[in-house]
Protein backbone atom coordinates (compact mmCIF):
# COMPACT_ATOMS: atom_id res chain seq x y z
CA UNK A 1 0.00 0.00 0.00
CA UNK A 2 1.48 3.37 -1.03
CA UNK A 3 1.29 6.62 0.92
CA UNK A 4 -1.71 7.96 -0.98
CA UNK A 5 -3.67 4.75 -0.41
CA UNK A 6 -2.80 4.92 3.31
CA UNK A 7 -3.96 8.54 3.51
CA UNK A 8 -7.18 7.73 1.65
CA UNK A 9 -7.92 4.79 3.97
CA UNK A 10 -7.34 6.97 7.02
CA UNK A 11 -8.87 10.27 5.92
CA UNK A 12 -11.40 9.29 3.26
CA UNK A 13 -12.66 5.81 4.15
CA UNK A 14 -15.97 6.54 2.40
CA UNK A 15 -14.39 8.07 -0.71
CA UNK A 16 -13.32 11.51 -1.90
CA UNK A 17 -15.72 14.39 -2.24
CA UNK A 18 -16.19 15.78 -5.76
CA UNK A 19 -17.09 19.47 -6.05
CA UNK A 20 -17.60 22.07 -8.73
CA UNK A 21 -14.99 24.78 -9.26
CA UNK A 22 -17.70 27.25 -8.23
CA UNK A 23 -18.04 25.49 -4.86
CA UNK A 24 -14.32 25.61 -4.02
CA UNK A 25 -13.72 29.13 -5.35
CA UNK A 26 -13.42 32.03 -2.94
CA UNK A 27 -13.56 34.45 -5.88
CA UNK A 28 -13.97 34.22 -9.66
CA UNK A 29 -13.49 37.12 -12.05
CA UNK A 30 -12.57 37.96 -15.62
CA UNK A 31 -9.42 39.82 -16.60
CA UNK A 32 -9.30 43.15 -18.39
CA UNK A 33 -8.25 43.70 -22.00
CA UNK A 34 -4.55 44.20 -22.73
CA UNK A 35 -3.75 45.18 -26.31
CA UNK A 36 -0.66 43.84 -28.06
CA UNK A 37 0.86 47.33 -28.37
CA UNK A 38 0.40 47.90 -24.62
CA UNK A 39 2.78 45.05 -23.72
CA UNK A 40 6.20 46.29 -22.59
CA UNK A 41 9.52 44.77 -21.48
CA UNK A 42 9.18 46.20 -17.97
CA UNK A 43 6.38 47.32 -15.69
CA UNK A 44 3.69 45.28 -13.96
CA UNK A 45 3.76 41.56 -14.87
CA UNK A 46 0.77 40.43 -16.93
CA UNK A 47 -0.62 37.43 -18.77
CA UNK A 48 -2.54 37.55 -22.06
CA UNK A 49 -4.82 34.62 -22.79
CA UNK A 50 -2.79 33.34 -25.77
CA UNK A 51 0.24 32.87 -23.53
CA UNK A 52 -1.67 30.25 -21.51
CA UNK A 53 -1.72 28.12 -24.69
CA UNK A 54 1.79 28.86 -25.93
CA UNK A 55 3.98 29.60 -22.90
CA UNK A 56 2.62 28.39 -19.58
CA UNK A 57 1.89 24.78 -18.65
CA UNK A 58 0.99 23.31 -15.24
CA UNK A 59 2.40 26.22 -13.25
CA UNK A 60 4.60 29.30 -13.62
CA UNK A 61 6.28 31.71 -11.23
CA UNK A 62 7.08 34.67 -13.50
CA UNK A 63 5.46 36.40 -16.46
CA UNK A 64 7.05 36.93 -19.87
CA UNK A 65 4.97 40.08 -20.49
CA UNK A 66 4.61 43.37 -18.66
CA UNK A 67 2.41 46.41 -18.96
CA UNK A 68 2.12 49.98 -17.69
CA UNK A 69 -0.84 49.49 -15.36
CA UNK A 70 -1.78 53.17 -15.65
CA UNK A 71 -2.78 52.46 -19.27
CA UNK A 72 -5.13 49.61 -18.32
CA UNK A 73 -8.75 50.45 -17.60
CA UNK A 74 -9.91 48.65 -14.42
CA UNK A 75 -6.92 46.27 -14.13
CA UNK A 76 -7.71 42.86 -12.63
CA UNK A 77 -4.94 41.45 -10.44
CA UNK A 78 -4.01 37.87 -9.59
CA UNK A 79 -1.44 36.50 -7.18
CA UNK A 80 0.09 33.36 -5.70
CA UNK A 81 -2.00 30.22 -6.11
CA UNK A 82 -4.61 31.64 -8.47
CA UNK A 83 -5.74 29.49 -11.41
CA UNK A 84 -5.95 31.14 -14.82
CA UNK A 85 -8.28 29.85 -17.56
CA UNK A 86 -8.09 30.96 -21.21
CA UNK A 87 -11.75 31.13 -22.27
CA UNK A 88 -11.07 31.91 -25.93
CA UNK A 89 -9.17 29.50 -28.17
CA UNK A 90 -8.86 27.93 -31.59
CA UNK A 91 -9.81 24.34 -30.80
CA UNK A 92 -12.62 22.62 -28.93
CA UNK A 93 -10.15 20.09 -27.49
CA UNK A 94 -7.96 22.72 -25.82
CA UNK A 95 -10.51 25.35 -24.84
CA UNK A 96 -10.27 26.70 -21.29
CA UNK A 97 -6.67 25.51 -20.83
CA UNK A 98 -5.58 26.46 -17.34
CA UNK A 99 -2.43 26.95 -15.27
CA UNK A 100 -1.48 27.90 -11.72
CA UNK A 101 0.52 30.99 -10.80
CA UNK A 102 2.99 30.23 -8.00
CA UNK A 103 5.04 33.43 -8.07
CA UNK A 104 5.02 36.22 -5.51
CA UNK A 105 4.36 39.32 -7.63
CA UNK A 106 1.04 41.03 -8.15
CA UNK A 107 0.11 40.49 -11.81
CA UNK A 108 -2.58 41.66 -14.21
CA UNK A 109 -4.88 39.24 -16.03
CA UNK A 110 -5.65 40.10 -19.64
CA UNK A 111 -9.00 39.85 -21.37
CA UNK A 112 -10.53 36.43 -22.10
CA UNK A 113 -8.93 35.08 -18.92
CA UNK A 114 -10.94 33.83 -15.96
CA UNK A 115 -9.16 33.89 -12.59
CA UNK A 116 -10.19 31.45 -9.87
CA UNK A 117 -9.06 32.08 -6.29
CA UNK A 118 -9.36 29.27 -3.74
CA UNK A 119 -7.93 27.60 -0.63
CA UNK A 120 -6.69 24.38 -2.26
CA UNK A 121 -3.22 23.29 -3.40
CA UNK A 122 -2.78 25.30 -6.65
CA UNK A 123 -0.64 22.72 -8.43
CA UNK A 124 -3.05 19.95 -7.52
CA UNK A 125 -5.89 21.92 -9.08
CA UNK A 126 -3.79 22.61 -12.16
CA UNK A 127 -2.95 18.93 -12.59
CA UNK A 128 -6.53 17.76 -12.09
CA UNK A 129 -7.86 20.44 -14.47
CA UNK A 130 -5.59 19.01 -17.21
CA UNK A 131 -6.96 15.44 -17.02
CA UNK A 132 -8.91 13.92 -19.90
CA UNK A 133 -12.08 13.86 -17.82
CA UNK A 134 -11.99 17.60 -17.12
CA UNK A 135 -10.92 18.44 -20.67
CA UNK A 136 -14.02 16.60 -21.89
CA UNK A 137 -16.10 18.68 -19.50
CA UNK A 138 -14.50 21.87 -20.81
CA UNK A 139 -15.23 21.00 -24.43
CA UNK A 140 -18.76 19.68 -23.86
CA UNK A 141 -21.30 21.50 -25.98
CA UNK A 142 -18.66 23.52 -27.85
CA UNK A 143 -18.95 23.75 -31.63
CA UNK A 144 -15.86 23.48 -33.83
CA UNK A 145 -15.12 26.84 -35.48
CA UNK A 146 -12.20 29.21 -36.06
CA UNK A 147 -12.75 30.75 -32.60
CA UNK A 148 -14.08 28.78 -29.62
CA UNK A 149 -15.36 30.38 -26.41
CA UNK A 150 -16.02 29.21 -22.87
CA UNK A 151 -17.89 31.13 -20.18
CA UNK A 152 -17.42 31.92 -16.50
CA UNK A 153 -20.38 29.68 -15.73
CA UNK A 154 -18.90 26.74 -17.65
CA UNK A 155 -15.73 27.11 -15.56
CA UNK A 156 -17.78 27.18 -12.35
CA UNK A 157 -19.59 23.99 -13.40
CA UNK A 158 -16.45 21.85 -13.81
CA UNK A 159 -16.55 18.90 -11.38
CA UNK A 160 -13.25 17.78 -9.83
CA UNK A 161 -12.11 15.62 -6.88
CA UNK A 162 -11.14 17.55 -3.74
CA UNK A 163 -9.25 15.26 -1.33
CA UNK A 164 -7.71 16.64 1.90
CA UNK A 165 -4.75 19.00 1.48
CA UNK A 166 -2.12 16.49 2.62
CA UNK A 167 -3.31 14.04 -0.05
CA UNK A 168 -3.21 16.87 -2.61
CA UNK A 169 0.38 17.63 -1.58
CA UNK A 170 1.47 14.00 -1.97
CA UNK A 171 -0.15 13.78 -5.42
CA UNK A 172 1.66 16.96 -6.46
CA UNK A 173 4.99 15.59 -5.21
CA UNK A 174 4.61 12.43 -7.31
CA UNK A 175 3.35 14.22 -10.42
CA UNK A 176 6.13 16.80 -10.20
CA UNK A 177 8.65 13.94 -10.35
CA UNK A 178 6.82 12.38 -13.32
CA UNK A 179 6.64 15.73 -15.08
CA UNK A 180 10.32 16.46 -14.49
CA UNK A 181 11.28 13.05 -15.89
CA UNK A 182 9.02 13.61 -18.91
CA UNK A 183 10.65 16.97 -19.65
CA UNK A 184 14.13 15.45 -19.40
CA UNK A 185 13.20 12.72 -21.88
CA UNK A 186 11.53 15.32 -24.09
CA UNK A 187 14.64 17.49 -24.15
CA UNK A 188 16.83 14.54 -25.16
CA UNK A 189 14.45 13.57 -27.95
CA UNK A 190 14.24 17.18 -29.16
CA UNK A 191 18.04 17.33 -29.23
CA UNK A 192 18.09 14.12 -31.29
CA UNK A 193 15.64 15.67 -33.77
CA UNK A 194 17.83 18.78 -34.02
CA UNK A 195 20.92 16.64 -34.69
CA UNK A 196 19.10 14.79 -37.49
CA UNK A 197 17.94 18.07 -39.03
CA UNK A 198 21.45 19.54 -38.85
CA UNK A 199 22.83 16.38 -40.40
CA UNK A 200 20.33 16.68 -43.27
CA UNK A 201 21.16 20.37 -43.81
CA UNK A 202 24.90 19.58 -43.88
CA UNK A 203 24.53 17.01 -46.68
CA UNK A 204 21.93 19.14 -48.47
CA UNK A 205 24.37 22.04 -48.58
CA UNK A 206 27.26 19.79 -49.59
CA UNK A 207 25.28 18.30 -52.51
CA UNK A 208 23.98 21.67 -53.74
CA UNK A 209 27.48 23.18 -53.53
CA UNK A 210 28.63 20.67 -56.14
CA UNK A 211 27.01 23.01 -58.72
CA UNK A 212 28.80 26.12 -57.46
CA UNK A 213 31.23 26.44 -60.39
CA UNK A 214 28.89 25.57 -63.27
CA UNK A 215 27.22 28.01 -65.66
CA UNK A 216 23.86 29.39 -64.50
CA UNK A 217 20.76 30.89 -66.06
CA UNK A 218 18.30 33.33 -64.48
CA UNK A 219 15.08 31.78 -63.25
CA UNK A 220 13.01 34.33 -65.19
CA UNK A 221 14.47 32.91 -68.43
CA UNK A 222 13.25 29.37 -67.84
CA UNK A 223 10.04 29.80 -65.84
CA UNK A 224 6.70 31.57 -65.57
CA UNK A 225 6.54 33.26 -62.17
CA UNK A 226 3.43 34.69 -60.55
CA UNK A 227 1.09 34.76 -57.58
CA UNK A 228 -2.41 33.48 -56.96
CA UNK A 229 -5.61 35.42 -56.30
CA UNK A 230 -7.15 33.49 -53.41
CA UNK A 231 -7.47 34.50 -49.75
CA UNK A 232 -7.08 32.25 -46.71
CA UNK A 233 -10.73 32.69 -45.71
CA UNK A 234 -11.79 30.89 -48.90
CA UNK A 235 -10.54 27.51 -47.68
CA UNK A 236 -12.93 24.61 -47.11
CA UNK A 237 -12.57 21.61 -44.82
CA UNK A 238 -12.90 19.20 -47.76
CA UNK A 239 -12.55 21.08 -51.03
CA UNK A 240 -11.86 19.43 -54.38
CA UNK A 241 -8.43 20.96 -55.02
CA UNK A 242 -5.27 21.66 -53.03
CA UNK A 243 -5.02 25.29 -51.91
CA UNK A 244 -1.49 26.54 -51.22
CA UNK A 245 -1.19 29.42 -48.78
CA UNK A 246 1.86 30.76 -46.91
CA UNK A 247 2.42 27.77 -44.64
CA UNK A 248 3.53 24.16 -44.91
CA UNK A 249 -0.09 23.07 -44.43
CA UNK A 250 -1.94 22.46 -47.69
CA UNK A 251 -5.57 23.55 -47.52
CA UNK A 252 -8.54 22.87 -49.84
CA UNK A 253 -10.84 24.78 -52.20
CA UNK A 254 -13.57 23.85 -54.66
CA UNK A 255 -12.16 26.09 -57.39
CA UNK A 256 -8.74 25.88 -59.00
CA UNK A 257 -6.64 28.62 -60.62
CA UNK A 258 -3.85 26.67 -62.32
CA UNK A 259 -3.39 23.30 -63.99
CA UNK A 260 0.35 22.69 -64.30
CA UNK A 261 3.52 21.42 -62.68
CA UNK A 262 4.84 24.09 -60.34
CA UNK A 263 6.96 24.89 -57.32
CA UNK A 264 5.18 26.96 -54.67
CA UNK A 265 6.85 29.21 -52.10
CA UNK A 266 5.65 31.75 -49.55
CA UNK A 267 5.83 35.41 -50.55
CA UNK A 268 5.87 36.83 -47.02
CA UNK A 269 5.60 35.91 -43.37
CA UNK A 270 7.65 33.55 -41.21
CA UNK A 271 7.81 30.94 -43.98
CA UNK A 272 9.81 33.06 -46.41
CA UNK A 273 12.61 30.96 -47.87
CA UNK A 274 11.55 27.94 -45.81
CA UNK A 275 8.25 26.75 -47.26
CA UNK A 276 8.16 24.91 -50.58
CA UNK A 277 5.60 22.69 -52.30
CA UNK A 278 5.76 20.64 -55.49
CA UNK A 279 2.46 20.25 -57.31
CA UNK A 280 1.32 18.52 -60.49
CA UNK A 281 -2.22 19.24 -61.71
CA UNK A 282 -4.98 21.60 -60.64
CA UNK A 283 -4.56 23.83 -57.60
CA UNK A 284 -5.49 27.18 -56.03
CA UNK A 285 -2.94 29.70 -54.77
CA UNK A 286 -2.89 32.46 -52.17
CA UNK A 287 -2.36 35.99 -53.44
CA UNK A 288 0.91 36.28 -51.48
CA UNK A 289 2.33 32.92 -52.49
CA UNK A 290 4.44 32.46 -55.63
CA UNK A 291 4.13 29.78 -58.29
CA UNK A 292 7.14 28.87 -60.44
CA UNK A 293 6.30 26.90 -63.58
CA UNK A 294 9.43 25.64 -65.39
CA UNK A 295 8.87 25.76 -69.15
CA UNK A 296 12.42 24.99 -70.32
CA UNK A 297 12.96 21.27 -70.94
CA UNK A 298 16.64 21.61 -70.06
CA UNK A 299 15.66 21.91 -66.40
CA UNK A 300 13.69 19.26 -64.56
CA UNK A 301 10.99 20.78 -62.27
CA UNK A 302 11.85 18.22 -59.58
CA UNK A 303 15.52 19.17 -59.81
CA UNK A 304 14.68 22.85 -59.42
CA UNK A 305 12.37 22.04 -56.48
CA UNK A 306 15.15 20.24 -54.61
CA UNK A 307 17.78 22.81 -55.57
CA UNK A 308 15.59 25.74 -54.52
CA UNK A 309 14.85 24.15 -51.14
CA UNK A 310 18.58 23.82 -50.53
CA UNK A 311 19.76 27.24 -51.70
CA UNK A 312 16.98 29.83 -51.83
CA UNK A 313 17.04 30.96 -48.18
CA UNK A 314 20.81 31.71 -48.18
CA UNK A 315 20.34 33.47 -51.53
CA UNK A 316 17.63 35.86 -50.32
CA UNK A 317 19.43 36.48 -47.01
CA UNK A 318 22.54 37.46 -48.94
CA UNK A 319 20.64 39.77 -51.30
CA UNK A 320 18.20 41.37 -48.85
CA UNK A 321 18.61 44.85 -47.44
CA UNK A 322 17.70 43.69 -43.93
CA UNK A 323 19.21 40.78 -42.01
CA UNK A 324 15.73 39.32 -41.39
CA UNK A 325 13.85 38.62 -44.61
CA UNK A 326 10.09 39.04 -44.15
CA UNK A 327 8.99 39.13 -47.79
CA UNK A 328 10.10 38.17 -51.30
CA UNK A 329 10.06 40.69 -54.12
CA UNK A 330 9.64 39.57 -57.73
CA UNK A 331 13.21 40.58 -58.76
CA UNK A 332 14.60 38.20 -56.13
CA UNK A 333 12.92 35.32 -57.93
CA UNK A 334 13.65 36.62 -61.42
CA UNK A 335 17.37 36.85 -60.70
CA UNK A 336 17.73 33.55 -58.84
CA UNK A 337 20.59 31.66 -60.58
CA UNK A 338 19.80 28.11 -61.70
CA UNK A 339 22.72 25.79 -62.54
CA UNK A 340 22.70 24.48 -66.11
CA UNK A 341 23.78 20.87 -65.71
CA UNK A 342 22.95 17.75 -67.69
CA UNK A 343 19.65 15.97 -67.14
CA UNK A 344 21.61 12.95 -65.89
CA UNK A 345 23.26 15.11 -63.22
CA UNK A 346 19.86 16.52 -62.31
CA UNK A 347 18.36 13.05 -61.94
CA UNK A 348 21.25 11.98 -59.73
CA UNK A 349 20.76 15.05 -57.52
CA UNK A 350 17.01 14.38 -57.31
CA UNK A 351 17.61 10.77 -56.27
CA UNK A 352 20.21 11.65 -53.63
CA UNK A 353 18.12 14.46 -52.13
CA UNK A 354 14.91 12.42 -52.17
CA UNK A 355 16.57 9.50 -50.38
CA UNK A 356 18.30 11.81 -47.89
CA UNK A 357 15.04 13.59 -47.14
CA UNK A 358 13.09 10.34 -46.84
CA UNK A 359 15.63 8.75 -44.48
CA UNK A 360 15.79 11.88 -42.33
CA UNK A 361 12.00 12.16 -42.13
CA UNK A 362 11.69 8.48 -41.21
CA UNK A 363 14.17 8.90 -38.36
CA UNK A 364 12.47 12.07 -37.12
CA UNK A 365 9.04 10.41 -37.32
CA UNK A 366 10.31 7.53 -35.15
CA UNK A 367 11.58 10.02 -32.57
CA UNK A 368 8.28 11.94 -32.69
CA UNK A 369 6.37 8.68 -32.12
CA UNK A 370 8.56 8.02 -29.09
CA UNK A 371 7.79 11.53 -27.77
CA UNK A 372 4.07 10.97 -28.26
CA UNK A 373 4.24 7.58 -26.53
CA UNK A 374 6.05 9.10 -23.53
CA UNK A 375 3.45 11.88 -23.24
CA UNK A 376 0.60 9.37 -23.47
CA UNK A 377 2.25 7.25 -20.79
CA UNK A 378 2.58 10.29 -18.51
CA UNK A 379 -1.05 11.33 -19.13
CA UNK A 380 -2.27 7.79 -18.39
CA UNK A 381 -0.54 7.62 -15.01
CA UNK A 382 -1.46 11.24 -14.20
CA UNK A 383 -5.13 10.52 -14.81
CA UNK A 384 -4.95 7.25 -12.85
CA UNK A 385 -3.40 9.07 -9.91
CA UNK A 386 -6.07 11.78 -10.04
CA UNK A 387 -8.99 9.36 -10.19
CA UNK A 388 -10.40 8.81 -6.69
CA UNK A 389 -13.28 6.71 -5.38
CA UNK A 390 -16.28 9.02 -5.03
CA UNK A 391 -17.67 9.69 -1.61
CA UNK A 392 -20.64 7.44 -0.85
Amino acid sequence: MNKIEELLMRKCPNGVEYKTVGEIATNIFRGSGIKRDEVTESGTPCVRYGEIYTTYDISFDSCISHVDEDRITSPKYFGYGDILFAITGESVEDIAKSCAYIGNEKCIAGGDIVVVQHNQNPKFLSYVLSTQDVRKQKSRGKIKSKVVHASVQSIKDLIIPIPPLDIQAEVVRILDEFYKALNQIDEKLQEEIMVRQQQFEFYQEKLSNSFRDVATILLSEIADIGTGSSNTNEELDSGDYPFFVRSQEVRRKNEYEFDETAIITSGDGVGVGKIFHYVEGKYALHQRAYRIHIHDNRISPKFFYQYMKATFLPYIQKNAFNSSVTSIRRPMLNNFPVPMVSLDSQEKFISLMTNLESNTNNLINKIEKERIARHQQYEYYRDRLLTFPKQK
